[in-house]
């Protein structure tokens, strides 16, 4: 499972006004491909505030400036401590009110700023005063706006929900300075496949050194790491039959058939290979060996896709999202490699270590 349950997309823009008319239209197209069960945005949440715009021109006829205006209101609204005083030895802050101070909109344009000249002078003279919503909270990243669309997929197959999203994404017209990146549970999932990819050829890797070490042959430990190949096939297939799209847990199950069917591989060559330290040769030790070892290496393979079975057809309830995909992609590659093995295999053995035993039938024939 992945720490993040969404398809996150990040928007960047260089003013609040930008962010916030493209983070909206990225919403509304993600909505019209209609692949999301519900489509959110971190500028959802919004508060009120009073703004307070000045008129320049008309405050210069007053001789007042912005930061003027702006040093009385903040005295007005919310007063802050012009010094301190000690009674009894106790310090205490001294904050200088405003009588009837305005408690609503009205009041606050009916309020009279003193001006430098001696007059008064209304506020909503000099200012432009509203009440106007902007984003509960705004997040930056290295000084740039961002925001965020979270949207919830309807269908569990990730890679076209992400394919979905990439689309609506690129329909959208950026202006400049902005950018829109995918992230959250899909690119949980990128990186969760780049890890098991190299796990899977961490794996291969590993199943290869001990057969060099087992056969004392670099060799005939290729010809058994055919059968892996042989697995992808069925689990592939199967995986494609089913409808099943393609996961962590079908990854998982790839990695688990490393070790599976290079099994089934190892007993069968082994034998052959026994058989040839006895004085057979190729085809005979091939015949002789596949022949014993079809019955075993069939059971074993049908015993596990037997234990598989209920978790591939969904019978195990709720945990079947993460059990049926990995069920799904055992049975397909064990049954597929199970056959290829036991055919392809022993050709490939065949001319391979054929051909050794016939040069050295004819070295022994001009000899």
């Amino acid at each position: 499972a992945f720490g993040s349950q969404t398809i996150d997309i990040t928007v960047k823009a260089p003013s609040e006004e930008t962010l916030t008319a493209v983070t909206a239209a990225i919403a509304t197209a993600v909505t019209e491909t209609k692949s999301a069960d519900s489509v959110t945005t971190s500028l959802d949440d919004t508060q009120s505030y009073i703004s307070i715009s000045i008129k320049r021109k008309e405050a210069a006829r007053y001789a007042l400036s912005e930061v003027l205006i702006g040093r009385t209101l903040t005295g007005l609204i919310a007063p802050t401590a012009i010094g301190q005083v000690v009674i009894d030895d106790v310090t205490m802050d001294l904050i200088v009110e405003t009588k009837n101070s305005p408690d609503t909109l009205g009041e606050l344009r009916k309020f009279k700023l003193t001006t430098p000249l001696g007059g008064t002078v209304l506020l909503s003279k000099v200012a432009t005063i509203g009440i106007t919503e902007t984003a509960a909270s705004r997040t930056t990243e290295r000084g740039v706006l961002s925001a965020s669309v979270a949207v919830t997929p309807t269908s569990d197959n990730l890679s076209e929900s992400t394919a979905a999203v990439n689309a609506a994404l690129a329909s959208v017209t950026l202006p400049s300075g902005t950018t829109a990146t995918v992230g959250g549970v899909s690119q949980d999932q990128v990186e969760s496949f780049q890890q098991l990819g190299l796990a899977l050829l961490a794996a291969i890797l590993i199943v290869y050194v001990v057969m060099v070490a087992t056969f004392r042959s670099l060799r005939q430990p290729l010809l058994l790491l055919v059968s892996i190949p042989f697995a992808a096939t069925g689990a592939i297939a199967l995986q494609i039959i089913s409808g099943i799209p393609l996961g962590i847990s079908s990854l998982i199950g790839l990695l688990m058939l490393v070790g599976i069917v290079v099994t089934n591989a190892i007993v069968l060559i082994d034998l052959v290979n026994q058989y040839r330290e006895r004085g057979g040769s190729v085809i005979e030790s091939l015949l002789d060996g596949t022949s014993r070892r079809v019955r075993p290496v069939l059971m074993t393979a049908l015993a596990t896709v037997f234990a598989l079975t209920p978790l591939a057809t969904g019978v195990t309830g709720s945990g079947g999202f993460i059990s049926q995909p990995l069920a799904i992609v055992v049975i397909g590659g064990l049954l597929s490699s199970t056959i290829l093995t036991l055919l392809v295999l022993p050709a490939l053995y065949s001319l391979v270590e054929g051909r050794k035993e016939r040069k050295a039938t004819r070295r022994a024939l001009k000899a």
